[in-house]
C-alpha cells in the first residue's frame, strides 16, 4: 500500500512561538514603516562558526534557509567584534556581488537594510536583519524604533535558549542513561540528528516550515528513543531476534518516552514552551509507517507528524549503514536503494529523496562521525 502525501506540514503549530511573535512585531512596525518588508533572526553557533537563519517574517526568498560561516562573512564579523550596527541605504551596490547573501538580498527586491548583532552577557547570540523595499528607507527615528525591536528579540532568544538548555540537560541525562545500555554505535545519535537536520532543511519549502522548526528537529532527534530506559535488559540487550511478546515490550518505549517528556516538562515548569510538541511527536511517533502498519497509534500518511517522518528516515538510514552485532554495515548505495523501496509505504518519499539528494553532505557527516573499530 502506497500513501501519497500532500505538501502540508503535519506538525502541531503553536501561535505562542517565536515565529508568531516575530510576525506580530513586524505587523506593528509596518504600521509606521510600511516599507519594512522583512525581519529575520539568524543564530550564531560558536562551536561550528555557523550563522543560520532561525526565524523570519516576510516573503519567501533564498535567504530563508541560509547558513554560512561567520569567518566568511566579513561585514557580520566586523559587527560581532565592534558590537556596532550597520545601515545600507542602497543595496544596488550588491547587485553584481558574488557573495550569495548579498546577491539573494538584492534579487529578492530589498533595496536597503539594517543589521543589529544580538549580544547577551557578552556573548554573540546572532543577528537581526531588517530589510526595506526602497532605498534610503531608514531614518534616525526608524532606526531608534527598530533598535527596540532588536533588543526585545534578543531578550526572547536569550530566554528561549536558557529554557532550552535546561530542557536538553534534563532530557539528555535520561537519554544518556538509556544509551549507556543500548547496543547502538557510539556516534549513532550524532549522525542521525545531522541527517534529520539535512532532511528538514531540504524539505522546508516543500512542507512550509521555518528554520526554527529545522533546528528543533536537530536538537530533539537524539532523544527519540528516550523511553528505552524502561525496557528490561533481557529485551533491550538481546543479541538475537525478539519474540512476538518481547517485541510488544520493546514497542512500549514510544509511549513511555512520551509520558517521560510530559512528566519532566511538568516537573520543571517547561510545558509552555512552544516546541515541546515537536519533541513529543518525535518520541511517540518515530516508528509510525505511512501505510498504518507502524506503532504506537497506527497513524497513516500526513497524519504522522512531519518531525516524526523526518526522524524515521534518518534513523533507518543510520541503522542500515552501521555495523550491528547481527549485521555488517551496508554501503550508501545499498541503503539508499532500500530507502527508496520503503518510500511511500513505510517512509515519507519527500524525506527519503531529500536525504539521498544531499549525498555529499551525508558522506561528510559519516567522515566526521566515523566509528573507531578499535574502540
Amino acid at each position: 500500500m502506497t500513501v501519497m502525501l500532500s505538501n502540508k506540514r503535519g506538525f502541531a503549530d503553536n501561535q505562542d512561538g517565536l515565529s508568531a511573535q516575530l510576525k506580530h512585531l513586524h505587523e506593528v512596525a509596518a504600521l509606521n514603516f510600511s516599507f519594512l518588508s522583512r525581519i529575520a533572526v539568524a543564530l550564531y553557533d560558536s562551536s561550528t562558526d555557523m550563522v543560520r537563519t532561525f526565524v523570519y517574517s516576510g516573503k519567501t526568498c533564498g535567504l530563508n534557509h541560509y547558513q554560512a560561516k561567520l569567518s566568511e562573512c566579513y561585514s557580520l564579523q566586523e559587527l560581532a567584534h565592534s558590537h556596532g550596527t550597520r545601515v545600507e541605504q542602497n543595496l544596488s551596490v550588491f547587485a553584481d556581488s558574488k557573495h550569495r547573501h548579498a546577491y539573494e538580498i538584492f534579487e529578492a527586491g530589498y533595496r536597503s537594510s539594517y543589521t543589529v548583532p544580538m549580544l547577551w552577557q557578552g556573548q554573540l547570540l546572532g543577528f537581526v536583519f531588517f530589510n526595506a523595499d526602497r532605498i534610503d528607507a531608514f531614518s534616525p527615528r526608524c532606526l531608534s524604533e527598530l533598535d527596540v525591536i532588536a533588543q526585545f528579540l534578543t531578550l526572547l532568544i536569550a530566554t528561549q535558549q536558557s529554557n532550552a538548555r535546561m530542557l536538553l540537560a534534563t532530557l539528555r541525562s535520561a537519554r544518556d542513561m538509556t544509551h549507556s545500555r543500548d547496543p547502538e554505535t557510539a556516534y549513532h545519535l550524532e549522525r542521525m540528528s545531522r541527517y534529520a537536520r539535512l532532511i528538514a532543511l531540504h524539505t522546508a519549502n516543500e512542507f512550509g516550515v521555518d528554520d526554527d522548526f529545522v533546528e528543533h528537529v536537530y536538537l530533539f532527534s537524539p532523544l527519540h528513543d528516550l523511553g528505552k530506559i524502561s525496557i528490561p535488559d533481557s529485551v533491550l540487550l538481546k543479541p538475537g531476534k525478539l519474540t512476538d511478546a518481547e517485541f510488544e515490550v520493546m514497542k512500549g518505549h514510544t509511549l513511555t518516552g512520551a509520558e517521560m517528556v510530559d512528566k519532566l516538562m511538568g516537573n520543571f515548569g517547561l510545558s509552555h514552551l512552544h516546541h515541546i510538541s515537536v519533541l513529543r511527536n518525535i518520541v511517540r511517533h518515530h516508528h509510525e509507517a505511512l501505510d498504518g502498519s507502524g506503532y504506537p497509534d497506527a497513524l497513516q500518511g500526513r497524519d504522522i507528524p512531519l518531525e516524526a517522518r523526518i526522524v524515521a528516515v534518518a534513523d533507518v538510514f543510520d541503522a542500515l549503514t552501521s555495523k550491528r552485532p547481527y549485521k555488517e554495515a551496508w554501503d550508501n548505495d545499498r541503503a539508499f536503494l532500500t530507502l527508496r523501496e520503503m518510500a511511500g509505504s513505510k517512509l515519507d518519499p519527500f524525506c527519503v529523496e531529500a536525504l539521498i539528494d544531499q549525498r555529499a553532505e551525508v558522506e561528510e557527516i559519516q567522515r566526521v562521525f566515523r566509528e573507531n573499530p578499535f574502540g
